[in-house]
């Protein structure tokens, strides 16, 4: 076996693993954890705090939010929650002329409590809906918590196991299993003093593209000044028009009267028909070029009809983002994964005036301009070097066009050129007459 073809398996195999496992090389140490502390025991129970913390840099858990459920390794019951509760109660059949615990079954699920829940029912950084901000767009409001107490009937509380097979309850997320870690501490009194739980126990759940969904959720399409030519998304990037059982809407047409979900259920996307069939698309337009700057215009727009995207974010691959001078309309933050390269970053909405984009139609879309330093040495418009190696919108990554389609300089143009360029061609000019 040539060496070529052993390296073309290793990187095969390695863009295997990345999709399956969970292991995004955009935000290589992203994760959900799970934190268990055991703060209380009362005898027969347990005061249990529970945190769910989302270490990810830009994928963030949106409507209709986590859905957290493990199973118990006996016959534990939840004698009552504050911060979150359970779907179901259960079969508390055993529990006859006695107060009913708040759940009894075997594998909970539990779910946020809604902002404005009861206060004698919230607990710190609880009831915001099952919604958990990325960690780099609301670094404050990244995690969730709610406190229960538990027990089991004729059971001692120091014999109570930790429970096992946890899930979040969103697409794409595995969980491992409890890794018991150094109890959490916790201060009080203004910092004047520290306790700390009994155990504590961590969960990790990663996130994989793949298991998510089987189809791509986005596509890129390409544009520049110096040529005619817009690259459109791929034909099928998410879907096909003519696949058995897909609905679309035909542009111009309103979409049909659709049948209401469950609010704690996702409704599946209804799209306009497109050649991509992609729910988002994003389009790279290369718009001007200045003698030391250049300057880009995104374009977000949303097919779907039946979802808005609120607190989306935009992640870009590029070189020259190291010398991002200005964004206007977007918020903008780098993220420095690879010590001193910095060629990623991740664009998002302001608050309160474009941090939602809106379902498809007229007001469907949101965009930005941003000015970006010329590098000296690695500056051109050729061979298609001004347009991204790779975007994400919420997290998925996008389709994008093949190399050999992007917008190329026509065979005359000069565009990447500086003035040592210009003075050499006036140079030569001069030499022929003189």
């Amino acid at each position: 076996m040539g060496f070529p073809l052993i390296l073309f398996s290793f990187f095969s195999f390695i863009g295997f693993l990345s999709p399956t496992y969970g292991y995004d090389v955009l935000d290589p140490n992203g994760n959900i954890t799970i934190k268990w502390d055991v703060m209380q025991q009362n005898g027969d129970t347990q005061d249990v705090r529970v945190w769910i913390y989302n270490y990810q840099l830009f994928r963030h858990v949106d409507h209709p939010g986590w859905k957290l459920s493990w199973t118990w390794p006996g016959n534990q019951v939840i004698w009552n929650m504050w911060g979150a509760e359970a779907t179901e109660q259960g079969n508390c059949t055993y529990f006859k002329g006695k107060e009913l615990p708040h759940c009894c079954e075997k594998q909970p699920v539990i779910i946020d409590l809604l902002p404005g829940a009861p206060y004698n029912k919230q607990v710190s950084n609880c009831c915001k809906g099952g919604i958990l901000p990325s960690m780099s767009q609301d670094p404050d409001k990244y995690l969730a918590a709610f406190q229960m107490n538990i027990g089991a009937p004729n059971s001692d509380s120091s014999v109570l196991g930790m429970p096992g097979n946890f899930t979040l309850g969103l697409p794409g997320y595995t969980c491992g299993e409890p890794v018991e870690v150094e109890p959490s501490k916790f201060y009080e009194d203004q910092g004047r003093r520290r306790k700390q739980a009994l155990a504590t126990w961590n969960v990790r759940c990663s996130y994989s593209q793949f298991m998510a969904s089987s189809a791509p959720k986005c596509c890129v399409s390409f544009s520049a000044f110096y040529n005619e030519t817009i690259v459109p998304c791929p034909r099928c990037s998410c879907a096909c028009q003519n696949q058995p059982g897909l609905k679309c809407v035909k542009p111009g047409e309103l979409p049909p009267v659709l049948q209401l979900v469950q609010d704690n259920e996702e409704p599946e996307p209804l799209v306009e028909c497109t050649r991509h069939m992609c729910p988002v698309k994003v389009h790279w337009h290369v718009k001007v070029s200045y003698t030391q700057y250049w300057r880009v215009k995104i374009t977000i727009t949303n097919f779907n009809f039946v979802k808005n995207y609120s607190q989306w974010n935009l992640v870009v691959l590029h070189p020259n983002l190291k010398s991002v001078t200005q964004v206007f309309s977007f918020n903008y933050k780098p993220l420095d994964q690879h010590g001193n390269l910095n060629d990623t970053g991740m664009f998002y909405g302001i608050q309160y005036y474009n941090d939602m984009l809106l379902q498809s139609g007229e007001s469907g879309n949101v965009q930005t301009e941003m000015l970006l330093h010329k590098d000296p040495g690695i500056f051109t418009f050729r061979e298609g070097w001004a347009f991204p190696r790779k975007i994400s919108f919420n997290g998925d990554e996008c389709v994008m066009p093949p190399p050999d389609q992007y917008p190329r300089l026509p065979n005359r143009a000069h565009f990447d050129g500086g003035p040592s360029s210009i003075i050499l061609f006036t140079f030569l000019a001069l030499s022929v007459f003189f």
